[in-house]
């Protein structure tokens, strides 16, 4: 089987997400057989050292083998059961470990599908929190650049451009605070605070992205606005949603983002690296306080009623578990320190570049801006074109380049993708 033909039976049935369909009468799509470590492999043996995880899952590269035995085992035994009225072992063993890597005031699990599903579950749950007690609190506040997911009420508090724009009409209605990533951090402090202020007792939550706006084109700031915003929510009753959907699991160089403000939020929505790249998979934890508002007699109406048909996955616990073993056994986030070390050292020739405006870098996530484009002029999909060709998948966000890697990538592995990418940027004409 070609290359050509599976790409021409895919386009008769299927619709890409994040496409602009009619783009592959001229852009070919890649139909991708096997995977194993840092590199995808496509129909025609042409391999491709996965420089973004495979949008960021893929942390510990494809088909690890500790993870595929850990799933063969568990297919032998159960692969799904409803998660209403029933319970599993991974569940109860991955929840109890992910409560032991997190905040001590998180103490309470949710499972959900996906990450914009798990964002959905904190928005509810923090408003449904309120009217538990008597309250109706409909707003909630988010930093502009921000991106939570494209479900509708996650999308309702992103801040995302074309993305959200062409729904507005049917969104719910959100507040978007300044962002440090592109504010001074004092200024988007007291911009949230007089926000909060002016909106006094209607503001369920705030919810951020910690130290890296993902989405946003990579935007980066510093933990010490966490810190701030964490006293920030506690003077004004609002609950703190931590979203480490993309930033979680070791891409910041702590296990979780959120670890390095020295504070707790009321909940932390988990997704991506959760399961390896292997299986649809998130968690919403949060507080005995919270959970307490909801327990009761059925009849008191005070249940929280959000639901998934693969809510709590077998199979897919089965791998988070996995994931986590590697974590310990490997020593993944010690190992990472040299790996971000290096990507430091081997990125910093780029700020020689003319047409580079900054290369900025938060653990293993490391970004390089380009000065803009002239207007409709695609050079980011130059940019991954002539690296598919150097046998590098990198996919540039508008006029910004980003590494996000498995941590298995070795020194040469690294090496290989700044230097492919630094080759290119350099011949660029604009």
């Amino acid at each position: 089987m070609t290359n050509k033909k599976l790409m021409n039976e895919d386009l008769k049935y299927i619709f890409h997400p994040c496409s602009q369909m009619k783009d592959y009468e001229t852009l070919p799509l890649i139909p991708i057989k096997k995977g194993k470590g840092s590199y995808i492999e496509d129909f025609e043996g042409n391999r491709y050292l996965d420089c973004i995880s495979s949008w960021w899952v893929n942390i510990f590269g494809h088909s690890n083998d500790y993870i595929n035995g850990k799933i063969n085992e568990q297919l032998g035994d159960l692969e799904h059961v409803i998660f209403s009225g029933f319970t599993h072992k991974p569940a109860i063993t991955l929840a109890k470990r992910m409560i032991s890597l997190t905040p001590k005031p998180l103490q309470k699990v949710f499972f959900a599908d996906n990450g914009s599903s798990a964002i959905e579950v904190a928005l509810k749950m923090a408003f449904q929190y309120y009217k538990n007690k008597g309250e109706s609190r409909p707003l909630f506040v988010s930093l502009t650049n921000s991106y939570h997911g494209e479900t509708m009420g996650a999308l309702a508090v992103s801040d995302s451009g074309m993305y959200k724009e062409i729904y507005e009409d049917i969104l719910i209605k959100t507040l978007h605070a300044k962002s440090p990533a592109l504010f001074d951090e004092n200024e988007a402090l007291e911009d949230m605070r007089n926000i909060l202020k002016f909106n006094n007792g209607k503001v369920s939550s705030v919810l951020i992205e910690p130290l890296v706006q993902c989405a946003g084109s990579m935007k980066m700031y510093n933990a010490s606005y966490i810190t701030e915003l964490r006293k920030i929510c506690d003077e004004f009753d609002v609950f703190l949603i931590a979203d480490e959907i993309a930033v979680g699991f070791g891409r910041t160089g702590t296990l979780f983002a959120i670890e390095q403000a020295n504070v707790s939020p009321d909940f932390l929505c988990t997704s991506k690296g959760l399961t390896g790249g292997y299986l649809p998979l998130s968690m919403v934890l949060f507080t005995n306080d919270i959970y307490d508002a909801f327990y009761c007699d059925y009849n008191e109406g005070k249940s929280f009623l959000d639901s998934h048909s693969y809510t709590g996955n077998t199979l897919a616990c089965a791998v988070a578990n996995a994931v986590l073993d590697i974590f310990e056994n490997e020593n993944i986030l010690e190992k990472n320190l040299k790996k971000i070390k290096f990507i430091k050292n081997e990125t910093r020739k780029f700020k020689k570049l003319s047409n580079v405006l900054e290369v900025r870098q938060t653990g293993m996530i490391c970004a390089i801006e380009l000065l803009p484009f002239s207007q409709g002029e695609r050079v980011n999909l130059i940019i991954f074109q002539e690296a598919l060709k150097m046998g590098v998948y990198i996919r540039p966000l508008s006029n910004v380049i980003y590494f996000m890697p498995p941590y298995c990538f070795t020194q040469d592995e690294l090496k290989k993708m700044i230097d492919t990418t630094f080759t290119i940027i350099k011949s660029l004409k604009y």
